[in-house]
């Protein structure tokens, strides 16, 4: 052993933050924020100040959407769904079209969260994908920044920040088709909850 930390696995089950890199990871944390308006629709999802605006609105459970039981490892490139523990708990989930004013620059989905895992065929299901991880064992670690890509329709776009968010909320969440359209929008660093 060289006496260095090596960075802890994220594995299913693992209760975690997300923080955008918009304006060197000034974007906020993923949230719940607001009752959603959306066909099947539990929250809104924007992004917030802190992770912990409300009991567990920032925070997310990993689970497999492929059936990789709970303490296992998390692949780069893996099938995910995200549970929000806010009230119920709910799912994030890509529901109806991105606004027009964020079509505009690429987006594709507005974000929700719903009650279940399977409101629609790939709608909660998210690859995600790390930038780069230390070790390089192709795990993804907590500290890890990655990209997070919804499978809806087999392209649901990329998870990102865009646009001035509702009251308590920092920036509107949609997915774009570009990976990151801009000033790191789609990059989002993980933190143990």
């Amino acid at each position: 052993m060289t006496g260095l930390l090596m960075a802890e696995a994220l594995k299913y089950g693992d209760l975690i933050h997300l923080q955008n890199a918009y304006k060197n990871w000034g974007g906020g944390y993923l949230d719940t924020n607001s009752p959603s308006t959306a066909t099947g629709g539990v929250y809104g999802v924007s992004t917030a100040d802190g992770p912990n605006r409300g009991e567990g609105t920032g925070t997310w459970e990993v689970a497999s959407a492929d059936g990789k039981a709970a303490g296992t490892p998390v692949a780069s490139g893996d099938l995910i769904t995200l549970r929000n523990l806010y009230a119920a708990g709910s799912y994030l989930d890509t529901n109806g079209h991105a606004p027009a004013e964020q079509k505009k620059s690429g987006g594709k989905h507005d974000v929700h969260t719903a009650k279940g895992a399977d409101r629609g065929t790939g709608t909660a299901e998210w690859r995600i994908f790390a930038q780069t991880s230390d070790p390089k064992d192709g795990t993804v670690h907590i500290g890890d920044s990655v990209h997070l890509w919804n499978v809806y329709g087999g392209n649901g776009g990329f998870l990102e920040t865009n646009g001035a968010g509702p009251a308590a909320g920092l920036f509107e969440v949609v997915t774009n088709a570009y990976y990151n359209r801009a000033e790191n929008v789609a990059d989002w660093r993980i933190s143990s909850a």
